[in-house]
């Protein structure tokens, strides 16, 4: 009973992980990285697709991305997306291919992105206390019903304390990385 409760906290943990390393590839460095336009859906005949399924998207050399779309026609469409994206990139297109160059990032916008950045964190550190309360609290129902003993609880609820400081320091560890990138001139 205990290892399920351990697993189930485990597995929603890693989905937080997940989520996060999910939701800091919104966050633009100074290098080219496809993962950024990864959040861009295009009109394709009246339905929004998202860009990747579209096109082909490389790394010409460290600041410049390129796109091939399949169907030659979406060029327009594509830069339309990408422009109107919020990400603050500027394509140019070159017969049937796209370039961006990824502009260097202002002083005052990666304050910003760390900012944003830190609350993101915060907000998976909640998520991982939340699991491990939501767990503790399965631990303590099974002691109240006598399905475990006192000394299997304490136990189990040290394994759950654990687990939720590895995650917190998981967290710790992306967002550092993810802050020296973004603040690296």
């Amino acid at each position: 009973m205990i290892n399920n409760i351990k697993q189930s906290a485990e597995i929603r943990m890693k989905k937080t992980i997940d989520t996060l390393q999910d939701n800091l590839k919104k966050f633009r460095t100074t290098r080219a990285n496809p993962d950024i336009l990864d959040i861009i859906k295009v009109k394709y005949y009246g339905l929004d697709i998202p860009l990747n399924k579209l096109a082909n998207i490389n790394i010409e050399d460290a600041r410049t991305i390129s796109i091939t779309p399949w169907d030659n026609i979406m060029v327009n469409n594509i830069e339309k997306s990408i422009l109107s994206s919020n990400l603050g990139l500027n394509p140019s297109i070159l017969d049937s291919m796209i370039r961006i160059s990824i502009p260097p990032l202002n002083e005052e916008t990666r304050k910003n992105y760390v900012r944003k950045l830190r609350i993101e964190a915060e907000q998976s550190r909640i998520a991982i206390r939340n699991v491990r309360r939501n767990a503790i609290g399965e631990v303590k129902s099974l002691l109240k019903n006598r399905k475990i003993s006192e000394d299997k609880a304490i136990k189990a609820e040290s394994i759950l304390q654990d687990l939720t400081n590895k995650y917190i320091d998981d967290i710790k560890k992306i967002i550092d990385k993810k802050e020296i990138d973004i603040m690296k001139i």
